[in-house]
Formats: C-alpha cells, sequence, structure tokens
C-alpha cells in the first residue's frame, strides 16, 4: 500500500461520521479513549513483553522418530522376520516382496502423519499481513506481527482484523466471522461497556469484539486490542489443531490384535514341530529347513499387500463418485462409523440465504417494497452485498420484480442505513414514499395500526428457524406512521440431496450429530425438517448450536471416548480441530479452507453429505473384504501347520518339503487374495447396523470356521499322503498331499466370497478376477506336474492324467464341504449377528 493509500486509509477510518462511541469510560484530562494510542515506546515494550504477534509452530515430533514407528507393530515385526527367513532359506523373491510391501505401508503411514504441520501452517495464512494502528496519536501502517494488546486498531470494511480486540467506536459496523463460526452471515457489531468478558460467551453474541483473521464487512471502527498470537480465538484453534490426534484407526487396532495371536500361535506350532524332529532324530539341517520354512507359511505375508489393494480401490471407486480420500486407512474406518458430526451451513444447507415465505395480503407488495429497501447488486455470480438482501432481491426478481426498474423509475432520493440502535433501514425515493425493513419491533412501533396477529406470526417464523424481516411504507420526511405491509422469513434453505443422505445413514444405523455456530432455533428447525430430529425427539442428543471450535473438538472427543467411531464434515477453518479429533475428518467441497483440507483425511468435491454416506457404504465393503480375505488366508496357512504337526506326532515323514511349503504360499495367498478383496459388494451393505468398533477383527465363531476348515484341508491332504505311502512310497505320498492341498485352497476362494450364500447366489461372473487367478494358478500346478525339470525340483512323482484328474477331483472336496455346511447352517435357522457375519 502507498503512503498516499495509507493515509486515506488512516483519515477514513479517523474521519468516519457517526462513530459510535462511549463516552463513559474515557481516559483521564478528558482524552476520547482510544484516540492517542500506544506511544512507541510502550508498544516496544509490550512486544518484548507479550512476543510477536503470530500463530506458532507446535513442537512436533522428529522425522526419523515418525519414520521408526510405523513399523512398531506385531504383524509388521512378523513379516520382517519372515523376510530374513526367506533370504536365509534362498525365497529371494518373497524376502524382496515382503520388505517392500513393508517399506510402502511404513511410507503411506509417514506421509499422513507430516500432514498436521502442513494444517498448522495454512492456518497462519489466515492472519492479517499489516494493520492500522494509533502510534502517539497517528495512524500509521505496521506489521501486523507487531501488534501487542493495548495498540488500538483503525479499521473499515476489507480489512482482516489483525487481533482480538474491544470496540471502542464504531459506525454500521459488521464482520464476517466464518473462520471461527463457520456461519457465513454478517455480524453486527456495537459498543457495549457493560458487555461481560466471560469467554463463555459464545463468540457468535459477543457483539463488543472483533477477533483476528475475521473480515470487516461493512462500517468503520475503532478497537482496542486485548489479545494477541496464541491468546486469540484463532490461537486457541491453532493450538487445539496441534493437540488433535486421530490415533489408531479401528482396523489397524484389529489388525494388531491380530499379529499378536500368530506370533505366540505361529511360535508354539513350529517350536512343536522342531522338537518332535529333533526327538526322532532327523538331521538337525532339515529340522532347521523345515521349521523355518514353516514359519514363512504360517504368516500371511500377502495381508498388508490385500488391505493395501482393498483401500486403493475403495479410494478409486469414491474418486469416481468425487470423494477425494487423502489416507488409504480412511476407507475402512468409515466403514464403521457410528456417528457422523456434521456443520449446519454449506453441508446440511444450502450455504445460501433465500426467503422462504411471507405473511401478508399482497406478496407482490411486500417483496416490492422490501426490493425498493436494499443496497446489495444481484448479478450472475450470486450478487454483492448483503445475503439477506441478495434473498430479497433474488425472491423479488423471481416474480418480475427488478431493483434496476425500481432504481430507474423510482430513483433513491436519501437512505437512513441500518445500525444496530435503529435495527432498520429506510430508504426514500422519488415517488414521494418511504420504504422501511428491520426487526419486527423496531418497524412495528412505528406503524400505524399494526395487522391482529403480527407478533405471534413472527414468533411462529423465529420458531421455525427463520430471519424475520417486517416490511413497511410511509410519506413524509421521517419513519413515523407508517403502514405495515407484512413480514418476510428467510433462512438458508436446507440441501434436497442432505434429506436423502441423512435417510441412507438412519437406515444404515448411523447416528447423525448436527454441530454449528448458529442459533439454537434456526439448527433445531433445520434438523427437523431433515428429519434428524423427529417428533418430539430430544434435541440434545443430537443438535448442538452456539459451539465454538474447542467447543466442537470437546464434542467429539466426548464420543470417541464413548467407544464411537466418529466422522466430523465441515469447511471453516473452527472445524479444522475437530476434524483432526475425529476417527474420520472430512472437508466439504468447493467452500473449504486450506487449513481444513490439510486436516482432514477426505475431501468432498461436492458440498454433499451424500459423499459421506456413499463413503461409508464403500468402508463397509472394503472391511468385509479384508475380512474374508484374512480368513481365507489364515485357513490355507494353517492347513499345512496342521499337515506337517499331525505328522510329526504320527511319526510320518514330513508331508511337505521346505520348497513345497514355500510354493503353496506364493501360489495360494498373493493372488487370490487380492481379487478377493476387489470383490463386489454385498446387497445388504447398508442394511445392516454398524460393526462394533471394540470386537475383534476375528472373533470366536470365525477362529471356529478358520479351524475346522484347516482342519478339513489337512484331512484330505494326509489322507492323500497316507494312501500314497501305501501304495507308492514318499514321493508319491508328498506329491498328492501337495498338489491336492494347493488345489483344495485355490478352489476354496470361490466359497470364500460370502459366508452366507451359496456360490450361484453370489454370482460366477461379478468377480472375474478370481476366475483368471485361479485359473491361473490351476494352470501353474499342473505345469509343474508336466516339465520333467519342474518336477525334479520340487521332488514330484510322475502323475498320469486319470492321476491328475484325480488330485483336482479331491481339490473339489473343501469347497463342496463348505458350501454343503452353509445349507446346513440356514436348515437350523441359525441368526447371524447384526453385521451379517461370523464373529
Amino acid at each position: 500500500m502507498t503512503e498516499t493509500a495509507r493515509r486515506s486509509k488512516v483519515a477514513a477510518v479517523s474521519a468516519a461520521p457517526g462513530l459510535q462511541g462511549d463516552a463513559s469510560s474515557g481516559p483521564p484530562n478528558g482524552a476520547r479513549e482510544g484516540e492517542r494510542g500506544l506511544t512507541r515506546a510502550e508498544a516496544e515494550a509490550a512486544l518484548a513483553r507479550h512476543g510477536r504477534n503470530e500463530i506458532e509452530r507446535q513442537q512436533t515430533t522428529p522425522r526419523w522418530r515418525m519414520f521408526v514407528a510405523q513399523f512398531a507393530s506385531a504383524l509388521v515385526l512378523i513379516l520382517l522376520a519372515a523376510a530374513v527367513v526367506s533370504a536365509i532359506v534362498g525365497a529371494w523373491d518373497d524376502a524382496v516382496a515382503i520388505t517392500v510391501i513393508v517399506l510402502v505401508n511404513g511410507v503411506i503411514g509417514f506421509v499422513q502423519e507430516s500432514r498436521a504441520e502442513r494444517a498448522l501452517l495454512a492456518l497462519r495464512s489466515l492472519t492479517a499481513a499489516r494493520a492500522t494502528v494509533l502510534r502517539d496519536g497517528v495512524g500509521c501502517m505496521v506489521p501486523a506481527a507487531e501488534i501487542v494488546p493495548g495498540d488500538v486498531l483503525l479499521l473499515q470494511a476489507g480489512d482482516v482484523v489483525a487481533a482480538d480486540a474491544r470496540l471502542l467506536e464504531c459506525a454500521a459496523l459488521t464482520t464476517i466471522e466464518a473462520v471461527l463460526t463457520g456461519e457465513s452471515m454478517p455480524v453486527d457489531k456495537r459498543v457495549d461497556p457493560q458487555a461481560p468478558t466471560d469467554d463463555r460467551v459464545p463468540i457468535a453474541e459477543r457483539h463488543d469484539r472483533v477477533f483476528m483473521g475475521t473480515t470487516i464487512a461493512t462500517g468503520t471502527a475503532r478497537a482496542r486490542v486485548e489479545a494477541t498470537a496464541m491468546a486469540t480465538e484463532l490461537g486457541k484453534i491453532a493450538h487445539l489443531l496441534a493437540q488433535g490426534e486421530s490415533g489408531e484407526t479401528p482396523l489397524q487396532r484389529r489388525l494388531a490384535a491380530l499379529g499378536q495371536v500368530l506370533l505366540w500361535a505361529t511360535i508354539v506350532l513350529v517350536g512343536i514341530v522342531a522338537v518332535l524332529g529333533w526327538v526322532r532324530g532327523l538331521p538337525w539341517f532339515d529340522v532347521l529347513l523345515t521349521t523355518v520354512s514353516l514359519a514363512v507359511s504360517a504368516v500371511p505375508e500377502g495381508l498388508p499387500a490385500v488391505v493395501t489393494v482393498a483401500m486403493a480401490v475403495g479410494v478409486r471407486r469414491l474418486s469416481a463418485r468425487k470423494v477425494l480420500v487423502r489416507r488409504l486407512s480412511t476407507v475402512e474406518t468409515l466403514g464403521c462409523a457410528t456417528v457422523i458430526c456434521t456443520d449446519k451451513t454449506g453441508t446440511l444447507t444450502t450455504g445460501v440465504m433465500t426467503l422462504r415465505e411471507h405473511w401478508g395480503d399482497d406478496e407482490l407488495a411486500i417483496l416490492r417494497a422490501a426490493a425498493a429497501c436494499c443496497d446489495a447488486e444481484l448479478g450472475d455470480g450470486g450478487g454483492i452485498g448483503d445475503p439477506t438482501e441478495l434473498a430479497i432481491l433474488a425472491a423479488a426478481a423471481a416474480r418480475g420484480i427488478a431493483r434496476e426498474t425500481i432504481e430507474r423509475e423510482q430513483p433513491r432520493v436519501r437512505t437512513l442505513p441500518f445500525d444496530t440502535d435503529r435495527r432498520r433501514m429506510a430508504v426514500w425515493r422519488a415517488d414521494g414514499r418511504v420504504y422501511v425493513k428491520g426487526a419486527v419491533e423496531a418497524v412495528v412501533a412505528s406503524c400505524d395500526d399494526p395487522p391482529a396477529g403480527i407478533h405471534d406470526a413472527a414468533a411462529a417464523m423465529a420458531r421455525r428457524g427463520l430471519r424475520v424481516l417486517a416490511v413497511a411504507i410511509g410519506s413524509g420526511d421521517d419513519e413515523s406512521a407508517l403502514t405495515l405491509l407484512g413480514l418476510v422469513g428467510l433462512a438458508d434453505a436446507p440441501r434436497a440431496e442432505a434429506l436423502a443422505a441423512v435417510r441412507a445413514a438412519q437406515s444404515a444405523g448411523v447416528h447423525i450429530v448436527m454441530i454449528t455456530g448458529d442459533h439454537a432455533l434456526t439448527a433445531e428447525a433445520i434438523a427437523r425438517e431433515l428429519g434428524i430430529l423427529e417428533g418430539d425427539g430430544d434435541a440434545a442428543a443430537s443438535v448442538f448450536a452456539r459451539k465454538t471450535a474447542a467447543d466442537k473438538t470437546a464434542i467429539v472427543k466426548q464420543l470417541r471416548e464413548r467407544g464411537e467411531i466418529v466422522a466430523m464434515t465441515g469447511d471453516g477453518v473452527n472445524d479444522a480441530p475437530s476434524i483432526r479429533e475425529a476417527d474420520i475428518g472430512i472437508a466439504m467441497g468447493r467452500g473449504a479452507t486450506e487449513v481444513t483440507r490439510e486436516a482432514a483425511d477426505m475431501v468432498l468435491v461436492e458440498d454433499d453429505l451424500g459423499g459421506v454416506v456413499v463413503a461409508i457404504r464403500e468402508g463397509r465393503v472394503v472391511y468385509d473384504n479384508i475380512r474374508k480375505t484374512v480368513i481365507y488366508l489364515l485357513s490355507g496357512n494353517a492347513a499345512g501347520l496342521i499337515m506337517m504337526l499331525v505328522a510329526s506326532v504320527l511319526g510320518w515323514p514330513l508331508p511337505l518339503l521346505p520348497l513345497q511349503l514355500l510354493w503353496l504360499n506364493i501360489m495360494c495367498e498373493p493372488l487370490p487374495g487380492i481379487a478377493l478383496a476387489i470383490d463386489p459388494a454385498d446387497d445388504d451393505v447398508m442394511q445392516r447396523r454398524p460393526r462394533d468398533p471394540r470386537s475383534p477383527l476375528l472373533g470366536r465363531a470365525a477362529w471356529t470356521h478358520i479351524a475346522w476348515v484347516a482342519s478339513m484341508h489337512a484331512t484330505v491332504g494326509l489322507g492323500a499322503f497316507w494312501w500314497g505311502l501305501q501304495h507308492g512310497g514318499v514321493e508319491l505320498a508328498r506329491t498328492l498331499a501337495f498338489s491336492s492341498l494347493v488345489f483344495g485352497v485355490l478352489l476354496r476362494a470361490f466359497a470364500s466370497r460370502n459366508e452366507h450364500k451359496l456360490l450361484w447366489e453370489v454370482g460366477w461372473s461379478r468377480n472375474f478376477a478370481l476366475l483368471i487367478v485361479v485359473a491361473i494358478s490351476v494352470g501353474l500346478q499342473l505345469l509343474l506336474h508336466a516339465l520333467p525339470i519342474t518336477r525334479a525340483w520340487f521332488s514330484l512323482a510322475p502323475m498320469t492324467t486319470p492321476e491328475i484328474a484325480a488330485l483336482l477331483a479331491l481339490g473339489f472336496v473343501p469347497v463342496s464341504v463348505v458350501e454343503l455346511s452353509k445349507l446346513l447352517r440356514r436348515g437350523r435357522h441359525s441368526q447371524p449377528d447384526s453385521s451379517g457375519k461370523l464373529q
């Protein structure tokens, strides 16, 4: 800003007419309060005492420690051990694949944790760069960082307020406080020496204050700075944002618990096999090689890849629906969401004021008079000016009443703008009339014979959450003897798509909670209109009004402490701390600030709550697919362990060689698991209640299922092994055991797609990838038998075509038994849990 422009601005603020002041509390010696401000020496001393007026960076965890922490889980340690073991036995492909998977997952987690600091940097960008203050009685422009408590700010329309300050004088002052409250409506400000200084008063009701980061919409003012830097309301949000911690996702907690179980189970079972081999006098190197191979095959190293692929596919599907996911684990977490906390303005409502109803006999006359008493300019891009006036002009234009026509045919003669004392606006025009609009009490007081029931009508409209204005006309040079034409009720209208989204969420058992900075009556009215509140429902559990950023964060924290999985939506800076605190933080579309986007796990391209419901559906699909894949993988791994354990106990030769165990691990884990991880959704996925976030990934019924399916595989394999011992020796026996187990595990993948529906009910063609993967894997297994070189590598006996066909037939036994068990469960009328899954 040039020196000439600076002086013009200072002069405009200092000489603004009609400044409303506090004459009763002026400084000594008769000087008007705020007339001289601080001296330069006082300002320098205060700066040394209070520090610079900047949003601080919080101390962060060292990057190296953040990176190392990504690998501190039982499952990751098991996988790293498996990689080392694979390298020892020469299985370099396995070793490299496992290491890459672990590193990729660690890098993803590290990147996500680094986002918090970027959110704080974005918050700092909201503060003013420079501000106009009084120093030694002279207005001057100073860096905002050098403003101190006691400084007197000079403010006018368009300024960003540089610190929290109490008004000394103001004229027609309104501010936009969306950065703190989330509400886009201008807030009227006034000098009030008697106003309480208690911070428990909601920000939206502190009419005598202006706050750092907010914008002056209209008017001019002088204000004495009371708080700077982190002591401001914006600074408090920055502190909340730095302290917010989403913690582990439900899936991460479940996988960690599963990793502990697998760790100890693997140690015990492999230890038993090793001891039995040593007792039987087997060569120590063979025992070592076998136990190492068993350890590798027991660990589902394909699981991290499966989890990553399942969530990546979910991310891709959501991106096609204009839902952008910044953190892979968010997708699964959404699937178990029990509560959606949502802002009102811009999420449940359009964020644009509309005239929703009127009261009075002549609607056209009311609209014409209201339009004649507006300063806003309606345009193609929505217009410029007060949102209330824009809503009036839009409603008038829809009925053929154009403001341009009014200005041309009845030019404006004189205007008395709205202020907080008069609470109304008046415009005199060339037709000899005065047009008035404003608060009902202020306008009706100047009307002759107002219609009966006017106050009851206004109260009823207010209870419906409408902002009510009275409209009147008169003649003469003053505003007396007016004729009341009627009332108009304006509100931020609910989004049509929000109603459908609320219903869909409720049918899925997800509770909707509205948290807003708006008035309680308005919030409750919108909640009832959208179905968040029904009948005489208690608003206390579903609607929280007049809430600050700290309040929102506390509500989210309390819900999480009660065991809820919370999704928090929002778009304003005041939403950022609670978005970071929630299990799933969601930035709402086009209006989201950079601070909110950086704090969020997910961004909706469109301001549509329906995107959250779509994401919840996809999250449930991802969880179902991960869970069914885990059951499939563990069943196959356990089958090999059981075969080795039983053979060792019975004193038989080992039924599977180390290379055969590793081949089983390669063929029956990664590719079929990934194909299961991209399975289409069940039809009833959004008719279930949310799963209990405290429940494990695999409950008692699931472990029982894994045990009996693994035992069935082992029984088929050991039966084939015994038959081979009786009819052809150890090499034939191992060949039969090996191939029957591989075929059985591969074919059982089809039965693993759904725990209750039969193969033909699920649909063969709905997962074409699984068909291709199983066909290729079966073909590769057949190739091992066909080529002499691979038969020699894997110690396989030559097999005739009928014998190969018999092995394939044995492979169909497990899938057939699993399908038969589904029919038997139906016959017993068993009831699945609320998620429709085994627990």
